[in-house]
């Protein structure tokens, strides 16, 4: 599913490494850092590189969890982690359902 996420990111935008941030403060440093450097950004451009975040986020938790389970990183980081991973997903989610919600209405409009 991940590798999935990553095609559809990658199909957005060309994939660009990020540190791992929580899903608001990166939209906001994405929507924050075209607005303050003059360089305009498409939608599809902001949903891939929101994409990529989310997907780099759920690979650092999976990462994190496997290095809990095998003893390598104390119980915080692997938390920290995947609470991390967790709200990005969330986030996706929501923005997901908006578009949908956005597309029947237009959807719904008469002609």
């Amino acid at each position: 599913m991940i590798n999935a996420i990553q095609t559809i990111g990658a199909a957005l935008s060309t994939v660009k490494d990020v540190a791992s941030t929580s899903s608001a403060s990166s939209a906001q440093s994405i929507l924050g850092g075209a607005a303050t450097a003059g360089k305009t950004q498409s939608f599809a451009e902001v949903m891939g590189n929101m994409a990529t975040e989310m997907t780099n986020s759920l690979k650092q938790s999976e990462v994190s969890s496997i290095q809990g389970i095998r003893g390598e990183a104390n119980t915080r980081e692997v938390i920290d982690s995947v609470m991390n991973a967790e709200q990005s997903l969330q986030t996706a989610i929501a923005i997901r359902d908006k578009v949908v919600s956005a597309y029947l209405e237009i959807a719904r409009m008469p002609i």
